[in-house]
């Protein structure tokens, strides 16, 4: 079953081949262009390029936020991919990064949001705790 709390979607894209993970303007466009593809009502964004390399940013959308940060340095970037409900699918979103990062190799782990229940009925049997 779908959590209506949404996905939250940690990726890491190793050994890009792009030749902008410095680019503020271009990662910023990238990470816009993201948010659109998977159908999410972008609110705001803000970026940031460090030096003397690096970039990172956030677009916030409706649904949540897409966030990016670049190691041009060792051709890295870490994304994370947070959309509430069901109407947006963050995959989207992943799959195009990949490519357009030219990603050679890349992980990722979804976390089903809203799933706190199942955590508190763990810990009561023994399991990992929940505190809030």
């Amino acid at each position: 079953m779908e959590s209506p709390f949404g996905k939250h979607i940690l990726a890491e894209y190793f050994e890009c081949e792009c030749t902008y993970l410095d680019s503020e303007a271009a990662i910023k466009n990238l990470m816009l262009e993201a948010a659109s593809r998977i159908g999410a009502t972008i609110v705001g964004n803000i970026f940031h390029h460090f030096s003397p390399q690096g970039v990172t940013g956030v677009v916030v959308i409706a649904e949540s936020h897409l966030a990016i940060h670049t190691w041009p340095e060792f051709r890295y970037a870490s994304v994370d991919l947070f959309t509430c409900g069901t109407r947006v699918d963050p995959w989207i979103g992943f799959e195009y990064l990949k490519e357009k990062l030219q990603s050679k190799k890349w992980m990722s782990k979804e976390i089903t949001r809203g799933t706190a229940e199942e955590e508190l009925a763990s810990s009561a049997r023994g399991g990992k705790g929940v505190s809030g």
